[in-house]
C-alpha cells in the first residue's frame, strides 16, 4: 500500500533474460526510514529486483515509480584487485555525479567514513582491508551519494560475526534517521533486523510483505 512515506512503488514488474523470464508480476513498495530485506533462494531473482529498483535496468513489463534518486552499493565492485585504489578513493567514486570541489568532497568522503567506523583509514590500500572492513567502506560509498535509498546486495555475505553487528548497526541509525535501506541477503539476523521481509520465489513474491521483529 502507498502511504505518505512510499519513495519507490514497484508495479507488477515482469524482467526476462534470453528468453527466460527472470521475474513476473512483482509489486512493492520501498519506505521512508524502513529496512526492507529481499530473500529467497539463488537464482530466484534478487539481485535483478535490486538493479532494476536502481535503474541500472529496464522492466519488460510493468513499470518503477522512482521519483527519488538511489544509490547502489554491490558485493564485489568490479576493479582489479591489484589496482592502486585507497579507502578514500572507493568512498569518493559515490560523489562522482556531483560538481563539488575537492575540499568538498574530501569532507564528504571524512564524513561516510566517520560514518562506518573507518576514520583514519583514508590512505589505506582498499585491497588490505579485512572483508567486514571493505563492506564498511562500500556502505560509505553508498550513504555519500546523499540519497534516500540506499540498495544493497548481499552486504553481509562471507563476514565474521563482529563485522556483521557493525554494519547492522549502521544500518539500523541511518534508517532511524529516515534512510529507506533494502538489503538482499542470505543472513538470518539481517532479516530479524527488517523492519519488513520478502521472499522471492521462482521470480514471484512468495508472500505478501509482513512486519518482523527488528533489533
Amino acid at each position: 500500500m502507498t502511504t505518505p512515506n512510499t519513495l519507490i512503488h514497484v508495479h507488477s514488474v515482469h524482467f526476462s533474460y534470453a528468453q527466460e523470464e527472470i521475474l513476473h508480476g512483482v509489486s512493492l513498495t520501498i519506505n521512508r526510514g524502513e529496512i526492507l530485506a529481499i530473500t529467497g533462494a539463488n537464482g530466484s531473482g534478487k539481485s535483478t529486483l535490486l538493479e532494476l529498483i536502481a535503474g541500472v535496468m529496464l522492466p519488460s513489463h510493468g513499470h518503477i515509480e522512482r521519483p527519488v534518486p538511489v544509490a547502489l552499493v554491490v558485493q564485489r565492485p568490479n576493479t582489479p584487485p591489484a589496482l592502486p585504489l585507497s579507502v578514500a578513493d572507493v568512498v569518493a567514486m559515490g560523489t562522482w555525479h556531483t560538481r563539488s570541489t575537492r575540499i568538498e568532497r574530501n569532507r564528504i568522503v571524512a564524513q561516510g567514513l566517520e560514518r562506518v567506523g573507518l576514520s583514519g583509514f583514508e590512505r589505506r590500500n582498499f585491497s588490505t582491508l579485512s572483508g567486514g572492513q571493505r563492506q564498511r567502506a562500500l556502505v560509505a560509498q553508498g550513504l555519500v551519494q546523499q540519497t534516500p535509498v540506499l540498495l544493497l546486495d548481499e552486504p553481509l555475505a562471507s563476514l565474521d560475526t563482529s563485522s556483521r553487528d557493525a554494519i547492522h548497526k549502521i544500518l539500523r541509525a541511518e534508517a532511524d534517521h529516515g534512510l529507506a535501506v533494502v538489503l538482499v541477503t542470505h543472513d538470518h539476523d539481517s532479516q530479524m533486523l527488517a523492519d519488513r521481509t520478502i521472499t522471492l520465489r521462482d521470480g514471484a513474491i512468495a508472500q505478501r510483505p509482513i512486519p518482523s521483529l527488528a533489533t
